[in-house]
């Protein structure tokens, strides 16, 4: 008979940040923990999208027994470049085509004057938040990135894959080649 297994290796893909993303990615590295699979590859091709999503993506990374390896493929923008970075040490690849670019949070503040200055505090502190968790994860501290974004005038900054690796965003360049190899394991129970 053919063998079916309970759970096939897992590899995540990252196109967008929106909460059904994020509870797919959630969902899908909460399989993965069973699956005996020794890391999970997370394939980055996004433009970005929601930092609330991306935070749920993080600590799903954060509580994972398993290392994640990010691989980014074409681009990882905005909160694409953030989850890029939060993959293993030695396990972050970048595609020798690939673009970064990092900026500050984006507000869509409207309505009253007080909920505007609620939201611009809000978009400080996740603003504060994404810098120091890209300085964890490079070495380098928030500082060092608000200077490189002030220096541009706020702009934003698009990183080649020779810079994201001498930032300490990437650690490889190049796309591994993933070789999934499924054992099966059979006991006799009597």
């Amino acid at each position: 008979k053919d063998i079916e297994l309970k759970h096939s290796p897992v590899m995540i893909r990252v196109n967008d940040f929106t909460e059904e993303a994020a509870a797919d990615f959630a969902a899908k590295m909460g399989v993965a923990q069973n699956t005996g699979q020794p890391v999970i590859p997370v394939i980055i091709d996004s433009y970005g999208g929601q930092v609330y999503s991306l935070m749920s993506m993080i600590a799903a990374i954060k509580n994972s027994r398993i290392p994640v390896a990010t691989i980014v493929e074409g681009k990882a923008m905005s909160c694409g470049v953030i989850l890029a970075s939060c993959g293993a040490k030695g396990l972050r690849y970048i595609s020798e085509d690939a673009t970064l670019m990092i900026h500050d949070v984006s507000s869509g503040a409207w309505g009253k004057n007080s909920e505007i200055q609620a939201s611009a505090d809000e978009t400080k502190r996740l603003n504060e938040k994404i810098y120091k968790i890209l300085a964890d994860n490079t070495g380098k501290t928030a500082k060092w990135f608000h200077k490189k974004i002030n220096k541009r005038g706020r702009a934003d900054w698009f990183v080649e894959p020779s810079r994201a690796i001498e930032i300490g965003i990437s650690d490889k360049i190049g796309v591994p080649t993933l070789d999934i190899d499924v054992a099966v394991n059979i006991k006799f129970v009597e």
